[in-house]
Formats: C-alpha cells, sequence, structure tokens
C-alpha cells in the first residue's frame, strides 16, 4: 500500500491554525527547547506535527473539531472547503478513502460543537519547539528527567510510538522499551488494547523497505 506525502500547502495559504501552544496554563519553567508544566496543560494542539497519519474515522472527527476551534473566523463555507481537502486521501491527511455521506455527516455534527469548550485533549507536561534539533532519545531523555519514573504512562507510551513512527522505522515492544529505559513487561502491562491497535496502525503507514 502506497501513502501520499501529507501537503499543508492549501492550510497555509488559507491561513488555517493547527497548531498552538497553552493560552492561559503558564509554564513552571521555560528552557530553549520548550516548556515544563509542572501539573500539565491540556491546552497544547499539534496537528500533524509528525508522519502519523489520521487512519480512523474516530480520529478524523478530532482533528475535525480541533480545526473548527482553533479557527472561530471559518464560516460553514470555508470549514466545508478545508474538511473536503483534509478528507480527500491524496492529500496526505488520511490513510482511507472518505465517503461523501461521511464527510457531509461529519461536517455538520462538528459545526454543532461549541466553540467555548475546548476539544478534548491529552494531557501534556513536556512541549517541544519546533526545529530543537534534538532527536528521539535526547527528548524521551529530557521528559524522563523532568517528569520522573515513577510509572510508565499510556500517554508517554503513545509519545515513544509517534517517535519512533517519525524515524521511519516499525514500533516495537523491544524498541519501546529501550527508548522508555524500562522492561518490556512494563511496556506489556501498561499498552491498552487502544495503544495495540495504534501501533499496529501506525506500522502499516512504514515503508518495509526502510526498515
Amino acid at each position: 500500500m502506497s501513502y501520499y506525502d501529507r501537503n499543508t500547502r492549501y492550510l497555509e495559504q488559507h491561513r488555517i491554525i493547527y497548531r498552538q501552544n497553552p493560552t492561559t496554563d503558564e509554564p513552571t519553567e521555560s528552557f530553549d527547547w520548550g516548556w515544563y508544566y509542572e501539573n500539565g496543560t491540556h491546552q497544547c494542539y499539534t496537528l500533524f506535527n509528525s508522519r502519523a497519519k489520521i487512519n480512523t474515522y474516530k480520529s478524523l472527527k478530532w482533528h475535525l473539531y480541533v480545526l473548527w476551534y482553533l479557527n472561530p473566523q471559518m464560516d460553514q463555507e470555508a470549514f466545508a472547503g478545508l474538511v473536503k481537502y483534509i478528507c480527500n486521501k491524496r492529500t496526505g491527511f488520511v490513510t482511507f478513502n472518505v465517503s461523501d455521506q461521511l464527510r457531509e455527516s461529519m461536517i455538520y455534527d462538528v459545526s454543532l460543537m461549541e466553540l467555548d469548550t475546548p476539544p478534548p485533549n491529552k494531557l501534556r507536561k513536556v512541549i517541544f519547539k519546533d526545529f530543537t534539533g534534538l532527536d528521539m532519545r535526547q527528548k524521551l531523555s529530557i521528559v524522563g528527567k523532568l517528569v520522573g519514573r515513577k510509572g510508565i504512562t499510556e500517554n508517554e507510551i503513545y509519545d515513544a510510538m509517534l517517535l519512533i513512527n517519525d524515524s521511519e522505522v516499525k514500533i516495537t515492544v523491544a524498541k519501546l522499551a529501550d527508548t522508555l529505559g524500562c522492561s518490556t513487561r512494563t511496556i506489556y502491562r501498561n499498552m491498552s488494547n487502544e495503544l495495540k491497535r495504534e501501533k499496529e496502525l501506525l506500522n502499516q503507514q512504514v515503508d518495509p523497505f526502510t526498515n
């Protein structure tokens, strides 16, 4: 199966916001590479920040909700145009075909959502700036030192999965354990069925000839 490279030109031409750092949450510490939030923040939205593409209907709807929320200036027509672009497999955002009926249903559902209510988002304690020059191991080392190792969380495993995927190699439990500095047993114990499915979906996007 082949995949198209993601093309963000449409978003840039139409000045679509698809990334946002926390707006009211203040970082505990600031660094050259980014910020640390001791109590975490739900206000960091970084769409399309890795090679991972949208591979489920649930994920697609969440991405569209975030785009709707981050761009309150968009009217219904502009949003419909954006959704049509995102849902076109050739633009490189999704890994599956989206029917016209499903696309219209999502536009309707998302447009009814209140802009005063932020989309659900995972808790982030460490946020890296773009173009830091840090590699996967350096980033995870920073996370480990700041957050501590009282126990590996699902969020940490998922972040590690995205970083490994972004390095264009297949995700394995052994690689996750080595990356996070823990045992494979710890990874198995903390991997939910949802994470296991996500691991398989991400691995489907990796070129088999790069491994």
